[in-house]
């Protein structure tokens, strides 16, 4: 027998829907390439989006084709976001920061028809421009400009395009589980593979990531989404905005911390989120500003593990409280956060700050697991100490990626993740490294991550990643890679010597190599890959 209650489908467009019907005056604030400031308001949004999708069915597309955005976080880009998911289209976002063939392959892989950009792109579309024969129609996301219309003759111009359209639009009602968007992974092994997103698993994955223990978001918050919406939809920030009615500052292509910091103390934002890049660019420029940030109560830290030395700056300093994500693309992105539990409440703070440091656990909709990958994938036990590779199930997680036959779970069902961690009995996940980043010298593990914990927690180092070097008698022994902060000189033995009493002597690293900059992933990871390339040989 059947539940007697009313069903409608879980679709993408009831966010923005919701968000203009009873949320309407809420402010959206953008900047755009030119540094200008764009205001408008959910009500506006959703008109111009309304506008958009008019448009795109006057082109005569089929449901289910894959139309690509190639923009930073602005207003006209959500517009195109919600026009195309809600019309029946797949939203494909493309991330600029790949390489050219990374770029060429996914459009042609995704065989995307339409393609909206911002002008800042044209030179990167002109480079792979004839290697995508695939793109019917060239939008270029802003007014008519001139200088863009001679670099790329094609082009067209959104304004113009929706300006004779109608802001009425009646959303199509669809099926929930038809694809509602298409993001592709960094590539760091590889091809990048497509992540195909449905309209019932993006709505479910809002629902998780509003929730108390997730984003613990309301209507009163003012967000301020700094990882690209080309990165996991800015882990689904939009989306969260729109159901919770809550306030975005889009920040455009100006993600240096001078910019950020303006952005957050002029318009009061209350919540952030980013990769730990990001945030220590933030750090340095609000004390050099000598901003307090005094409107920012919490801050989002995910895409890489975050230093504990950040957490306690943004609490000390800025009295902002930092929650620890973690996930990826594949898991669209939300895996764990950590939030403290009732029981934690009577904890020292400094027991507390320990809790913390953890990846934190699943949302409902979410199982975790850690299994022995050398032994049939055994189930490994919950106490806090065991490591495995981690596993993921849920509503929100691949099944297959985007073009291939074959399932990408393992014969139970599961999705191997790649990281290696260890989990206690309430669900808190410890992530000690990727599997490919482990260091095994003389046949015992060790962490990077937990290396590149300690060297960050140094005030003269401003980045710090840990790779496997060769060596003639361990294998592998570990070396810092190091960026020095700009206030203060240091020397090798000097961060070697940090590392006393923090680890065990054997664990400590070898070699210091101080670099000016460390090479960053399209996603702002480190390019351990490119590292170990360039210094694997440093030991030899």
């Amino acid at each position: 027998m059947y539940g007697q209650m009313m069903y409608q489908p879980l679709l993408v467009s009831s966010l923005l829907e919701h968000a203009a019907n009873y949320h309407a005056d809420t402010p959206i604030i953008s900047k755009n390439t030119d540094g200008s400031m764009h205001h408008t308001d959910w009500a506006g949004i959703s008109s111009r989006a309304k506008q958009c999708a008019n448009f795109l069915k006057s082109l005569h597309l089929e449901q289910g084709d894959r139309i690509a955005t190639l923009a930073w976080n602005n207003h006209r880009h959500i517009e195109t976001w919600y026009a195309i998911s809600g019309s029946g289209y797949v939203c494909h976002t493309i991330n600029p920061r790949l390489f050219p063939e990374q770029l060429i392959y996914i459009i042609q892989d995704a065989q995307d028809k339409v393609l909206f950009f911002d002008q800042t792109f044209v030179p990167l579309i002109n480079a792979i421009k004839k290697h995508i024969p695939n793109i019917e129609l060239f939008i270029c996301l802003d007014t008519y400009n001139e200088s863009v219309k001679e670099a790329l003759p094609e082009t067209v111009f959104y304004e113009e395009l929706i300006q004779s359209q109608s802001g009425h639009f009646d959303w199509p009602e669809l099926d929930e589980l038809c694809a509602s968007s298409l993001c592709y992974t960094s590539g760091t092994t590889g091809n990048p593979k497509g992540v195909l997103y449905s309209h019932r698993s993006t709505l479910l994955h809002t629902f998780a990531s509003c929730l108390p223990d997730s984003l613990n978001l309301s209507s009163k918050d003012i967000m301020l989404p700094v990882v690209p919406m080309f990165h996991v939809h800015a882990w689904g920030s939009p989306y969260v905005a729109a159901m919770m009615g809550c306030s975005l500052i889009l920040p455009g292509s100006a993600l240096d911390g001078d910019s950020l910091v303006q952005l957050i103390d002029q318009y009061k934002v209350t919540v952030s989120l980013g990769v730990p890049t990001i945030w220590q660019s933030l750090i340095s420029s609000a004390k050099k500003l000598n901003s307090t940030l005094p409107s920012l109560n919490r801050n989002v830290v995910g895409g890489s593990a975050c230093p504990p030395s950040m957490i306690e700056t943004f609490k000390t300093d800025f009295n902002c409280d930092t929650i620890h994500a973690w996930g990826m693309t594949e898991a669209s992105p939300l895996g764990t956060v950590n939030h403290l539990k009732g029981k934690h409440l009577n904890l020292s703070k400094t027991e507390q700050f320990n809790v913390r440091l953890s990846q934190g656990r699943p949302p409902f909709g979410i199982r975790i697991r850690l299994v022995d990958a050398e032994n049939d994938n055994k189930p490994l036990s919950n106490n806090g100490i065991e490591t495995g590779n981690l596993q993921i199930q849920g509503h929100w997680i691949v099944n297959r990626y985007y073009g291939q036959e074959n399932i990408a779970l393992t014969e139970d069902g599961w999705f191997d993740t790649g990281d290696i961690a260890s989990m206690n009995q309430d669900g808190f996940l410890n992530i000690s490294d990727r599997a490919k980043d482990l260091i095994k010298s003389g046949g015992e593990w060790i962490s990077s991550v937990e290396l590149e914990n300690i060297a960050m927690a140094h005030p003269k180092i401003d980045m710090a990643a840990v790779i496997a070097a060769y060596h003639p008698r361990w294998d592998e022994r570990p070396v810092v890679i190091a960026v020095k902060s700009t206030t203060g000189q240091i020397t090798e033995t000097e961060l070697l010597e940090f590392y006393q009493d923090k680890i065990a002597k054997w664990q400590i690293p070898d070699k210091v190599i101080f670099v000016d900059a460390i090479p960053l992933s399209g996603t702002g990871k480190m390019l351990k890959r490119k590292l170990r390339e360039d210094y694997g040989n440093t030991l030899i």
